[in-house]
C-alpha cells in the first residue's frame, strides 16, 4: 500500500467519525475507547444484552474481544453480531487467549459458527488455535507456532471466508489470496497492557470506513504503529509512552505516514 492510500483511509476516519461499537475486554476498555477517539472516530462500549442489538444497528463497525469473557458476555456478543450482520457492517473478533482454556476455544468457535465474523484478529498462537493447530497459549501472550504465520492466516481466511490478522513483530493480513505485511511498531508496545486490544479497536475503526478489509486492517495497524515509533523517541518508559502514542495518533500527518510506512505485499 502507498502512503497516500493509507493516509486517505485515516482521513476518512477523521471526516466520517464512525461509531465503533465494542463488547470488549474489561481490563483494557478505557484504552480501547481512547485509541478510537484519538483517531477521530466515536467509541461506544455497550455490553448489556437488552441494548446490544440496537446499539450495533446504529454503528459502522462492531468489535468483539473475549479477553475477559463470561458465558453471559458471549451471549451479548452473539446478539450484537447478528444485528451487525443484518445491517451489513463489519464484525471484528479478537480471539484473545484462544488456546489457553477450553472455554475460550469453545466460545470462539461458537461466535464464528453462529454469526458472520469479517475479521479474525489475534497473535500467532491464538490464530493458530482457531485454525485447528495444537498450541499452548501462555495466558494472552503468544507462544511459538510451527507453521509460517502467513500460511496460517491464508488457510484460516479461506476456511472462514474472512480476513485474518496476525499481530506480532511483523503483522500479517490476509483474505486467503492477498497477504500484506506490516513491519511498523516498536518493542515498547509489548511493555504496555492493552496494545493488542487497542490494535483490534483500530482495525475496527478503519474497517468502518473502508470496504476493502485487507487494506483497512493494514492501514490501521500501520498508522497505529507509526505513532508508537514516534512516541518512543521522547517517552521515558511505558507510562509516558502510552500517553505520547495517543498524542502521536492525534497529530499523525501525511508526511510521517509516507516516510515511515513499512507495508509490503
Amino acid at each position: 500500500m502507498t502512503g497516500t492510500e493509507i493516509y486517505s483511509i485515516l482521513q476518512k476516519v477523521r471526516s466520517q467519525k464512525p461509531v465503533v461499537h465494542h463488547l470488549t475486554n474489561w481490563v483494557t476498555i478505557y484504552d480501547c475507547a481512547n485509541v478510537v477517539k484519538v483517531f477521530g472516530a466515536s467509541p461506544v462500549m455497550a455490553h448489556a444484552p437488552q441494548e446490544a442489538a440496537e446499539m450495533a444497528s446504529i454503528a459502522s463497525a462492531l468489535v468483539l474481544n473475549i479477553g475477559t469473557l463470561t458465558v453471559d458476555f458471549i451471549e451479548s456478543m452473539k446478539i450484537a453480531a447478528k444485528s451487525a450482520n443484518k445491517k451489513g457492517i463489519p464484525v471484528v473478533l479478537d480471539v484473545c487467549g484462544a488456546g489457553a482454556t477450553k472455554l475460550r476455544d469453545d466460545k470462539c468457535f461458537e461466535l464464528l459458527n453462529e454469526t458472520r465474523v469479517d475479521i479474525i484478529k489475534g497473535n500467532a498462537s491464538e490464530v493458530a488455535r482457531i485454525a485447528g493447530e495444537s498450541v499452548n497459549t501462555k495466558g494472552v501472550d503468544s507462544t511459538e507456532i510451527s507453521k509460517d504465520p502467513a500460511e496460517v492466516a491464508k488457510f484460516l481466511a479461506m476456511e472462514r471466508k474472512c480476513v485474518v490478522v496476525i499481530t506480532g513483530k511483523e503483522d500479517v493480513v490476509s483474505d486467503g489470496s492477498r497477504v500484506l505485511r506490516v513491519r511498523n511498531g516498536n518493542e515498547m508496545m509489548s511493555h504496555v497492557v492493552g496494545t493488542g486490544c487497542m490494535a483490534t479497536s483500530v482495525i475496527g475503526t478503519f474497517a468502518a470506513v473502508e470496504k476493502d478489509l485487507v487494506k483497512a486492517a493494514a492501514a490501521g495497524l500501520c498508522c497505529y504503529e507509526i505513532a508508537a515509533e514516534i512516541a518512543v523517541t521522547s517517552a521515558g518508559g511505558p507510562g509516558t509512552f502510552k500517553d505520547k502514542m495517543f498524542d502521536a495518533i492525534f497529530t499523525l500527518g501525511a508526511d510521517s505516514v509516507e516516510k515511515m510506512r513499512k507495508v509490503e505485499g
